[in-house]
């Protein structure tokens, strides 16, 4: 199920910067320098100020940018979020919800892709359980990604565990960009894993990664580590 889809193989993994400040994801960037090529920036750095700022240079500097702010709200209030995020040049933005929010926001997009939340990584079905979702996560995942691809949506934000029964499902063009991604043991709250290969072998076009990046206990620095996780991705797609 390798993804066939025409990414250049260094824009596949999408480093997470879930840090606490500009200045420090910044210094990340220059870390990083030509290793990664695209970047996530979500709440953390949203709740820290010159969130767009950030959003903008990165832009600049030639990266690509994944906005992760799982907009959920009013149908018009989400319509008229997306519009006005269209003027930053993110690549992506995340959508929550149900298919009126995903209608509003695909109707106000531009270039930017958008991209339905399935069922958050950090939960497994004992949380659905509790959440009182007396369904299969399998099945509720499959269920929103279907109804997003019928919507309009780009694609989805789904565990490796569940991106087979996407792809059987909604064919090759639908984007599926896979969060917690634990290239060794997981010891932390993502509960719904997979490793680097393990994401792309079952269908993924990209992998998002960021604990393992900047907390590595492998590496001496973060971008030891994810010159190690583009060199494991470089060897899964240059045999294909």
């Amino acid at each position: 199920m390798l993804s066939e889809k025409d990414i250049p193989v260094n824009e596949r993994l999408i480093f997470a910067l879930d840090v606490s400040s500009v200045k420090e994801a910044m210094e990340l960037v220059d870390e990083m320098g030509e290793s990664i090529v695209f970047y996530k920036i979500g709440l953390q750095l949203f709740m820290a100020g010159g969130y767009f700022e950030l959003v903008q240079e990165l832009v600049r500097r030639g990266k690509r940018v994944f906005v992760d702010l799982k907009f959920f709200d009013v149908p018009q209030t989400v319509q008229s979020a997306v519009a006005q995020l269209n003027k930053y040049g993110a690549s992506f933005a995340t959508v929550h919800g149900n298919d009126a929010i995903l209608k509003a926001a695909v109707k106000a997009k531009d270039e930017l892709k958008i991209l339905a939340v399935t069922v958050l990584t950090s939960l497994d079905q004992a949380d659905m359980d509790d959440l009182g979702f007396k369904v299969n996560v399998k099945d509720v995942v499959l269920s929103r990604a279907k109804r997003a691809l019928a919507i309009g949506c780009d694609g989805v934000i789904s565990s490796g565990l569940e991106v087979p029964e996407i792809r059987e499902n909604v064919g090759e063009r639908f984007i599926i960009v896979t969060p917690g991604i634990r290239p060794v043991l997981n010891t932390d709250d993502q509960k719904r894993t997979v490793d680097v290969e393990e994401a792309f072998y079952r269908g993924a076009d990209y992998i998002v990664v960021g604990r393992p990046i900047r907390e590595s206990n492998d590496f001496d620095t973060p971008k030891k580590a994810a010159d190690s996780i583009q060199a494991r991705i470089r060897n899964i797609f240059d045999k294909s």
